[in-house]
């Protein structure tokens, strides 16, 4: 669960200090006209600007990003026989998709994961985890890895990056309309904004942004699957099912961190309304899914 939290985490952080930035620049007085019409037009492309400028430049910093937080060590010259492995099977699944060779890395973490980031399908990072390599067999982090390579070569980081621009571009639109009812309506403001915009607006973003995550969580889940079928192909659908039920032996893996958590092979498991904020579908479903080949 590491990649997809620290994703929108950083994409979160980013649209505040947008946001921040452009009410510091005067640019929200587009959003009036003669200080008392809401101006849609203007407001919509103004939310398309931040909202797509938020999600892209997390995108960009997410290599960086994941190298820092999960404190992963790039294998720049193999120490050791595993590290040789590692870096020659990433290397034939990558030619096999038709892909840049990735950065490839291990982090420090008891927990079997890992995950794949980048902006660039020629230019990613694949990493693993301490508690992979150690707890599964070759076979198994084989089809981890596969899984992982899958993720690239479809693309799916930047996918994500484009729902996440849409979504924050809604968020921000009804945020500062509904900022603009409750400032005029109810505080009855005539001209410019007063402070009961700004502090509205901020609410309604956060809560419209917590309900946008769900959107983002459900087109996850489904990229799984995808990336399980790919996994699949390079390394074999039996290997596939034996690394997904190697995962369910490690009792519940924790979440990766933050924007990382979409992008791990394994996520937390969900009940109830925690079920819509999952990045992953359960292990189980995955592995029924890879048996009717779905």
């Amino acid at each position: 669960m590491m990649r997809i939290f620290l994703f929108l985490a950083t994409n979160a952080a980013i649209l505040v200090v947008l946001s921040v930035v452009f009410r510091v620049l005067g640019l929200d007085g587009v959003l009036a006209r003669n200080g008392v019409d809401l101006d849609l037009r203007a407001l919509l492309i103004l939310s398309a600007v931040i909202g797509f400028t938020g999600s892209f430049i997390s995108l960009a910093m997410s290599k960086f990003l994941a190298k820092r937080s999960m404190g992963v060590r790039i294998i720049e010259q193999p120490q050791n026989r595993t590290e040789q492995w590692l870096v020659d099977v990433v290397s034939r699944q990558a030619q096999q998709a038709r892909i840049g060779m990735p950065e490839v890395g291990i982090f420090d973490a008891a927990e079997p994961n890992a995950f794949a980031t980048g902006m660039n399908k020629n230019n990613a990072l694949v990493a693993v985890s301490a508690g992979l390599l150690q707890n599964m067999s070759s076979d198994e982090v084989e089809a981890v890895l596969a899984h992982e390579i899958t993720h690239v070569s479809n693309g799916d980081m930047v996918t994500m990056g484009l729902i996440q621009g849409v979504v924050n571009t809604f968020v921000i639109f009804l945020s500062r309309v509904i900022g603009h009812v409750v400032d005029r309506v109810v505080f009855k403001t005539q001209r410019g904004y007063g402070p009961a915009y700004f502090i509205t607006s901020i609410v309604a973003q956060i809560f419209l942004s917590i309900l946008a995550s769900m959107v983002v969580m459900w087109f996850s889940r489904r990229r799984e699957f995808r990336a399980d079928a790919g996994g699949a192909q390079l390394a074999g659908r039996q290997k596939m099912i034996s690394a997904l039920q190697a995962l369910q032996r490690a009792h519940e893996p924790r979440d990766l961190p933050g924007e990382f958590s979409a992008f791990g092979i394994s996520g937390g498991i969900g009940t109830g309304i925690k079920k819509l904020f999952m990045s992953h579908p359960p292990l189980e479903e995955r592995i029924a899914a890879l048996r009717s080949g779905v």
